[in-house]
């Protein structure tokens, strides 16, 4: 084919590929395609795809030629959109010189993209706009074509070794400078200070940019990194974005739109309020689109950790330091912190509280642990001691403040409305807390607290200076010397720019702080009580549910209430690893704040640890009155995670209960009306029986009354009135409609044919057999079930 072809057939061939910006055309599903399901095509997509490959070599052979290709804005992330469509250009060098206005009659805003660039924005979109995929939930994300692309992109343009390859063309150098909008019909502002990219700054001095293929190594480089973080985690509100600005940008904005909006009379105005909701669709990332950035964020980690050490003399590194190795000294304060930062705090702000957190949470604890991915080997050590953070990473924490305090604090909020008595949630708790739980970690932490709440000194070189962000305006690479931005300031500066100059900063180890963490150290306690009652209620199930239970005549179902668990079916492994899980987390958390013994007592006192006579069953938090009891907060809290609950039963009269499910409607209306009768005709005599003080009286009470009743009721939230109310001695048939007590009676009618007992000689020795263990039980009634009168 020739150039011209291909050049006509590129864009057709990447919607194939990658499917449509809209999602109606899915493309290869690259998402869903496995080696285990579809091993021939998964191969063919890999090698075609490879950068390397075919379509890589297309890609470049048609960069050479400088042709470009429009890329709509309306699918660029929320505020990047938003701000486009409002004539403000984002800060962020990859849309500098690409926006270009429609033609008469043309729709919408369009970006002027090169091959490269082209190709890259289709494959990374793909991951948020081909949502609705049919089989994603039955494939492992990690395992799928389109991750395994991700990390061979990573590695071939952002190398822990060597060197970026090289394209694969005759004309390696073949980089097209940035095209220039065709008709701009109204100048841009900008949110922030342009700043030129590293390639611009190092190319300045040369009069092409195919003179030198370390240029174009970092070009690449720097695209695809660009578009990863503005595809993946450019999702959040404008105004937040707003937030993070220098307030000289915020002014300069402002008064770009005033300006606007008086020469157009508000019609601009107008339009920049419909853009500025575009971007309040809410954003929901899915547990893959997790993924792949914990994937990218690893990496960056391997990247920047493979930087060469710094010579000894500063002359010496500026003239023998490649622009790879500067691309590695500031890819992540300059390119990723402030997105990831808003990016991790609207997924725990808007994360469901369910065990899917989990992916959220590793990639966070992947971006606060660098150490893990240096290239040093820890030493080999016989005993399994953690291993403490090296020193050298306490200015990359400082740097990093609010990634490890704020949401720290963030998850904290979380972990207290979710139910720890699960295994997967208390896995989390432990996961977060053994990380903070690094030796040195802590320290380190609270140093960089320190360095951020000392007063700022009046200086005058510093007077005029405004905490600023590298991608404002500051650059990495301009002035490295240690005597002009001491630690505080580049603490503040983390800090202010990342969440403004009005922040009002929240102690890590504050008492406030403090106090949640004892609230979680709380709920701790309490789920391990809840974990070893629900261990205990499935024992004692499992222990009743034997042959002989079958037998007894007064089924326990009679008395209404409802005593299980939907944690029951975890299995009593799941509750051993949720009480490992719990207790290793609870002796980190102490580590980490200084917990002590005196106050974990004094916690576990609050814990509500009294429970009732049979050592399990507790009621949810609440106040007397003279209503009745009275949820608190911590008790509505309890029932919804099920660490506390009332006894569901029936309260009334218990002859008058609904028909059960295991009962048979005839046969209870049939015994109801019997029992009234004999109710009727011998309630006088039943009371005077019952009134006695002998051993008659005493296995009458046995029989005709319910003892049990009053005990019942007090573990359910009625009024006081209903708990007093006595219903006397009479006579229940109703055990008789049960199934289970007819299939009882059937079985031993069926036993006693084999032994040639009629039905008859069987109903006198099943009356006999009940008679004996009546009397029986009325020698230890009043011992250990006091009668209540």
């Amino acid at each position: 084919f020739s150039l011209k072809e291909l050049h006509g057939i590129f864009q057709w061939l990447v919607e194939s590929i990658f499917g449509s910006l809209d999602g109606i055309i899915v493309g290869w599903n690259l998402r869903c395609l496995q080696g285990r399901t579809n091993p021939n095509e998964y191969s063919v997509a890999l090698d075609f795809l490879d950068p390397s490959g075919p379509m890589m070599k297309l890609v470049y052979k048609l960069q050479a030629e400088e042709y470009r290709y429009d890329f709509p804005v309306s699918y660029l992330p929320g505020p990047v959109k938003a701000s486009i469509q409002e004539q403000v250009l984002p800060e962020c060098s990859l849309y500098h010189n690409k926006v270009q206005f429609p033609s008469s009659g043309g729709l919408g805003l369009n970006l002027a993209l090169n091959p490269f660039e082209y190709y890259m924005f289709y494959f990374a979109i793909s991951l948020i706009t081909q949502k609705n995929s049919p089989a994603t939930h039955h494939v492992s994300p990690s395992n799928s074509a389109y991750f395994i692309l991700v990390d061979t992109y990573l590695k071939c343009f952002l190398p822990t070794e060597g060197s970026v390859l090289p394209p694969p063309s005759s004309n390696p150098g073949g980089a097209i400078p940035s095209p220039t909008p065709r008709s701009p019909a109204v100048p841009f502002s900008s949110y922030g200070m342009h700043h030129t990219s590293l390639l611009k700054r190092h190319i300045a001095h040369q009069p092409s940019v195919n003179a030198d293929p370390a240029s174009q190594e970092i070009w690449r480089s720097e695209t695809l990194l660009q578009i990863f973080v503005e595809m993946w985690l450019h999702h959040y509100s404008l105004e937040m974005y707003q937030k993070m600005q220098s307030p000289h940008v915020k002014l300069e904005v402002l008064h770009y739109r005033l300006s606007i909006s008086s020469k157009h009379h508000g019609s601009p105005a107008q339009s920049s309020y419909q853009a500025l909701h575009a971007y309040q669709e809410s954003f929901k990332p899915t547990e893959e689109h997790v993924l792949v950035v914990r994937l990218l964020v690893k990496h960056l980690h391997a990247f920047s950790n493979s930087l060469k050490p710094e010579p000894l003399s500063p002359s010496a590194h500026s003239h023998t330091a490649s622009p790879l190795e500067e691309f590695k000294r500031v890819v992540i304060p300059r390119f990723v912190q402030e997105k990831l930062y808003i990016f991790l705090q609207h997924c725990f702000g808007h994360w469901p509280l369910d065990a899917s957190f989990r992916a959220v949470l590793e990639m966070w604890l992947s971006y606060l642990q660098p150490w893990r991915y240096a290239p040093e080997k820890p030493p080999q050590s016989t005993e399994p001691l953690p291993r403490s953070v090296p020193e050298k990473w306490a200015s990359f924490i400082q740097e990093n403040l609010l990634m490890y305090t704020k949401l720290f604090v963030g998850f904290l909020n979380r972990a207290l409305r979710t139910d720890l008595v699960s295994p997967k949630n208390a896995l989390m708790v432990f996961r977060v807390a053994k990380v903070f739980a690094q030796p040195n970690l802590a320290e380190m932490i609270l140093k960089g607290e320190q360095l951020f709440l000392e007063p700022e000194l009046v200086i005058p070189h510093r007077q005029h200076r405004l905490f600023m962000s590298p991608t404002l305006g500051g650059s990495f690479l301009s002035s490295r010397s240690p005597a002009v931005t001491d630690a505080s300031f580049k603490v503040k500066s983390h800090v202010y720019s990342l969440e403004g100059q009005d922040f009002q900063y929240k102690q890590m180890f504050g008492a406030e702080v403090r106090n949640l963490v004892l609230k979680l150290a709380q709920l701790i306690c309490q789920a391990q009580q809840t974990a070893k009652s629900i261990s205990d209620h499935s024992a004692e199930t499992m222990a009743s549910q034997s042959f002989f239970s079958w037998f007894r005549f007064t089924p326990s179902e009679m008395n209404g209430s409802y005593t299980g668990n939907d944690l029951d079916e975890i299995g009593q492994d799941s509750i051993k690893k949720t009480d490992e899980y719990l207790e290793k987390a609870l002796e980190y958390l102490c580590q980490i704040f200084k917990l002590s013994e005196a106050q974990l007592t004094q916690m576990m006192m609050k814990c509500g640890t009294a429970q009732d006579e049979n050592g399990k069953k507790q009621l949810p938090d609440c106040i007397a009155s003279e209503n009745g009891l009275i949820l608190t907060p911590l008790g509505r809290y309890q029932i919804i995670n099920g660490l506390r609950r009332f006894e569901l039963q029936y309260q009334g009269d218990t002859e008058l209960q609904p028909i059960r499910s295991y009962e048979n409607a005839a046969l209870v209306r049939l015994l109801f009306r019997l029992s009234s009768v004999l109710n009727q005709r011998f309630a006088d005599q039943m009371e005077v029986l019952c009134s006695r003080d002998d051993f008659v009286g005493r296995l009458c009470r046995y029989h005709l009354t319910n003892p049990q009743l009053v005990q019942k009721i007090r573990y359910s939230p009625v009024v006081r009135d209903r708990t007093s109310h006595n219903w006397g001695p009479r006579i229940s048939l109703r055990f008789l409609a049960s199934y289970r007590t007819l299939l009882s009676l059937l079985m031993i009618y069926f036993l006693a044919s084999w032994f040639y007992v009629g039905p008859v000689g069987c109903t006198f020795i099943i009356l006999t057999g009940y008679f004996l263990y009546a009397v029986i039980m009325t020698f230890f009634f009043e011992g250990w079930k006091p009668h209540e009168h």
